[in-house]
């Protein structure tokens, strides 16, 4: 799902970086709170997860390419916050050591999947819980996956309407709303089947160690958002 670099025009950049800034300083403002010899070894463990499975993509046509996220399982077990300050750093390092994604589309990507993805996650889950755990945690990070996707489609969509030569030639990335959109969604229905797998797998181990406080720390971070 990681948009690389040269797909984005400035006009989208900058402005997101500006976004993503703001969004940056927000999460950060309570991480001395949240952050404890506990849940530190956590965080890190299941980050250190994410950056792989982040890793591990498949392309996909229309100019993106498919993976596992892990935002879900950040974001329940540790809050919009901590999932959105976490995942930004996964991007930031693939981006730099491995060339996956992009350093001019870091902003995008970080708000698509780290900050929308976590947000959507703990929302869903607050929504559903009262029908079983189970069944909250697996929507929470199959709509986690899908508002990721639509949010690069969307911005991918907009890039030959914003940036074009004098003769109408997209100047970054060639495909509008009509390719780009099933191009994203559409196999990502099916990532998202495994992201729900994998995010209920991690959820159970969680829960029989003792560290999962969705229904407080989760939930207050979306109060807080």
């Amino acid at each position: 799902m990681h948009i690389p670099d040269g797909f984005l025009s400035p006009q989208t950049f900058l402005p997101a970086y500006a976004v993503a800034g703001v969004a940056w300083l927000w999460a950060a403002r309570s991480l001395r709170r949240q952050l404890d010899d506990q849940t530190v070894p956590k965080l890190a463990a299941l980050t250190a997860l994410a950056y792989g499975l982040g890793l591990i993509m498949l392309p996909i046509p229309g100019g993106t390419s498919g993976h596992l996220l892990g935002v879900a399982m950040l974001a329940l077990l540790f809050g919009v916050r901590l999932a959105f300050l976490s995942y930004s750093l996964v991007l930031l390092l693939q981006s730099l050591l491995f060339g996956a994604g992009g350093v001019t589309a870091l902003p995008i990507n970080a708000l698509a999947m780290g900050l929308a993805g976590a947000a959507m996650a703990v929302l869903v889950f607050r929504a559903l819980r009262r029908l079983g755990e189970p069944l909250a945690v697996v929507a929470a990070a199959w709509c986690s996956v899908m508002l990721s996707g639509l949010i690069v489609g969307l911005v991918l969509g907009l890039q030959p309407l914003i940036a074009q030569r004098p003769d109408g030639t997209p100047l970054f990335f060639p495909f509008g709303f009509a390719v780009v959109l099933p191009a994203v969604l559409v196999p990502h229905a099916l990532i998202g089947v495994g992201e729900a797998a994998l995010t209920l797998l991690v959820w159970r181990f969680a829960r029989g160690r003792g560290w999962v406080a969705a229904e407080g720390q989760a939930e207050r971070s979306v109060r807080c958002a």
